[in-house]
């Protein structure tokens, strides 16, 4: 088994029907946990990379109703270069 995580922004906050349909999703054979962080409006789905893609993961998401925008990435953004130091004239 290879897990992974997807992170997913969405565009409206589910509704009580889209998280028990997102609950019957968790019963999929591979989707390991949800976890959602509702004041930035994304879902982490850990999943089983050997039984799942990521495209099908989405797909899952979309089809229990949850308004899926974008597919974030984990991975932060490398901080900016340090500023240049000042040109010396000659």
């Amino acid at each position: 088994m290879t897990t992974m995580d997807i992170l997913f922004r969405y565009g409206t906050q589910p509704s009580e029907a889209v998280l028990s349909a997102l609950s019957g999703a968790r019963e999929v054979y591979g989707i390991r946990r949800l976890q959602f962080d509702r004041t930035r409006q994304t879902v982490l789905v850990e999943y089983d990379a050997t039984r799942l893609t990521g495209a099908v993961v989405a797909s899952l998401m979309r089809r229990a109703g949850l308004d899926v925008t974008e597919e974030l990435s984990l991975i932060p953004p490398p901080p900016p270069p340090p500023p240049a130091p000042p040109a010396t004239p000659a």
